[in-house]
């Protein structure tokens, strides 16, 4: 019997976490240069206005996502990473899902990422998702490996 799909909220710094989180690194380091990478660290997924997701089955952990929220009430994706063994079953839609689910509690009223144009995927989840193009946000710079998405959430 296959271990059903567990979404749940967890610290970041766990063993298998910071593996996937590594391999995560290391996809986005083959795709583009380090001016281009925008990862939060470890220490920024642990704090107050963070909150971690892990995707598991059984003790398999398979993807996690992060949602950092900032004072303008918006909130961002980051560190959105599903396993290479896991792809295809539809993980990354269920992770989003449960951010824009977190955000809504939260009483976040936009969701906005940064992505890299050399994830077609990713890309293509967002767009289905409601996600449109905007310009660079926060403290990002306009970058051509870099695109830039919001949604508006409803409570």
């Amino acid at each position: 019997m296959q271990d059903e799909l567990v979404i749940a909220r967890e610290p970041p710094r766990q063993t298998g976490v910071i593996r996937l989180l590594e391999r995560s690194n290391a996809y986005a380091a083959s795709l583009y240069p380090s001016e281009s990478n925008h990862m939060v660290s470890l220490d920024e997924l642990e704090e107050a206005d963070a909150s971690f997701f892990v995707a598991r089955s059984g003790e398999a952990i398979l993807g996690c996502a992060a949602l950092v929220g900032h004072a303008d009430g918006s909130g961002e994706i980051k560190r959105m990473f599903v396993d290479e063994a896991a792809r295809g079953i539809k993980l990354g839609g269920q992770l989003l899902q449960t951010l824009e689910d977190e955000a809504v509690r939260r009483g976040l009223l936009i969701l906005r990422l940064e992505t890299g144009i050399r994830q077609p995927e990713a890309i293509g989840l967002y767009r289905k998702a409601g996600y449109a193009e905007i310009p660079a946000f926060g403290n990002y710079k306009p970058d051509p490996l870099s695109l830039f998405m919001e949604k508006q959430l409803r409570g």
